[in-house]
């Protein structure tokens, strides 16, 4: 069997209201003297102070950036800048895209990286892949975050929405699984039991809750913990397999046919639903589960058009051929698509 790599964060701290600690984080993961921060403009005017002053009681200097976009030009500038910073440690602070930048110019220039999400929209705080616009419109490896560090007070003052997708990217490791286990049997490519059943204990705790959530409210802090143990999951996998199958191949199509509609683990949720009726799973219930936890179910719901959909599940599968999934399985002709799309309601 071929060797494959695990890297993991080294520290992970989930709290309420702490992130006046961050820079007692810092000093216990590797006493840096100078820490580039990468954040956006929205989340650096709420934050600034406190980072900054338990920055300074650690006697850390910092420096910071503002990430507008993933956009491969925004990022080679941030990169020169952090590269003329010569600090020990980069962060990011924020979103998918302030996280994402901060770990691809920590793998390009080769110095460690923590993790500092403020909206828990999706699984990758924890995880080694990025999300990067370019003509490959998919995750792409770069590095594990050294630490991951999360204020739940933080992540609960972020609207919504964002919880609700990161359900959603939860539930997609239901489908990603599967297609895992099927690239497997067809190919020989290596499967890993254990992140296959730490990705799925991370979707099944949402499922078995997701009526609770609905009466009282989705839960931070689990979300939180099971998008950690998914980004985890992929660590373990040395891949995206546990939590990236055929609906993150439809998100992925979407981005490039309709870029800027629903955040990702949203459509990673409407792609689910679908995907799930074409494995023969209970995409019913996955219905029920984003519904419940105030996730969209339809194209509609994020301003998606029906042929945008269709177009999406045509050629979802040609955006990474070398990954087998259940849509290799399917010659998904425009007929098929619009059928697959109108059964499940998705459309």
């Amino acid at each position: 069997m071929q060797s494959h790599t695990m890297e993991l964060p080294r520290l992970i701290v989930v709290g309420d209201n702490n992130i006046k600690e961050f820079g007692e984080f810092l000093f216990s993961l590797n006493k840096p003297k100078k820490i580039s921060l990468i954040s956006g403009i929205h989340v650096k005017k709420i934050l600034k102070k406190k980072i900054e002053n338990s920055l300074k009681l650690k006697k850390i200097k910092f420096v910071w950036h503002i990430a507008k976009d993933n956009q491969i030009r925004t990022l080679n500038q941030i990169q020169k800048e952090v590269k003329n910073d010569d600090s020990d440690i980069i962060a990011g602070i924020g979103g998918g895209r302030s996280v994402d930048s901060a770990k691809m110019v920590s793998f390009n220039l080769d110095i460690p990286f923590v993790s500092v999400p403020t909206a828990a929209s999706h699984d990758g705080m924890a995880s080694p892949f990025v999300s990067v616009k370019s003509d490959k419109p998919h995750s792409i490896v770069a590095t594990a975050p050294l630490g991951v560090f999360v204020d739940i007070d933080v992540i609960k003052k972020a609207p919504a929405r964002l919880l609700a997708s990161g359900c959603g990217d939860l539930i997609a490791n239901i489908i990603a699984v599967k297609d895992w286990q099927l690239g497997h049997e067809k190919t020989g490519e290596y499967y890993g039991m254990y992140s296959a059943d730490l990705a799925m204990m991370s979707a099944k705790i949402l499922m078995d809750n997701s009526s609770k959530y609905s009466k009282k409210g989705l839960d931070a802090r689990v979300i939180v913990e099971a998008l950690i143990s998914a980004g985890v999951a992929s660590c373990i996998a040395g891949s995206s397999r546990p939590c990236s199958g055929a609906e993150h191949l439809f998100s992925h199509a979407l981005d490039k046919i309709a870029p800027g509609k629903g955040l990702h683990g949203e459509k990673c949720g409407i792609g689910s639903i679908m995907m799930a009726k074409l494995q023969g799973q209970n995409w019913k219930k996955i219905i029920k589960t984003l519904k419940e936890v105030g996730a969209p179910t339809t194209a509609k719901q994020i301003g998606v058009k029906k042929n945008e959909v269709i177009d999406a599940l045509m050629i979802a599968q040609e955006l990474r051929p070398e990954r087998y999934t259940i849509l290799k399985e399917i010659e998904m002709t425009e007929r098929k698509a619009f059928n697959l799309a109108k059964s499940t309601k998705v459309i």
